[in-house]
Order: C-alpha cells, then structure tokens, then sequence
C-alpha cells in the first residue's frame, strides 16, 4: 500500500483515539501513584503508632514532614 492510496481522514481518525486511550492511561498511573503515596503514609503513620511515638515527637525526629 502507498502512502498517495491511503485514506488521511480514517489515519486522522484513528489518531484521535490513540491519543485519547494514552490520556486515560495516563489518568489511571496518576491515580494508581496517589494511591500508593496515601497506602505508604497510612503505613508510617501506623509504624509511628506501633512504636509508641507521639506525632509531635515523629515531626520532631523528622519522619513527617
């Protein structure tokens, strides 16, 4: 198949929905990464619990910022 036989209006079609599935790919990796950022916090915060420290003392000792 040349390049002067194919169709440029079905090419710019099916473009526009390639950008479209990596911006919802996107969408869900920035969502996926908040997640694992809050699950990593709950986590210390738990681990700060457990140890016996106050959060005044974990703050103070630098472990949260």
């Amino acid at each position: 198949m040349s390049i002067n036989s194919m169709d440029h209006t079905e090419i710019a079609d099916v473009s526009s929905k390639w950008d479209y599935k990596d911006d919802a790919a996107s969408s869900i990796a920035s969502n996926k990464k908040q997640q694992a950022e809050a699950r990593r916090r709950i986590e210390m915060l738990r681990d700060i619990r457990e140890s016996g420290l106050t959060i005044d003392e974990a703050k103070e000792l630098g472990l949260i910022h």
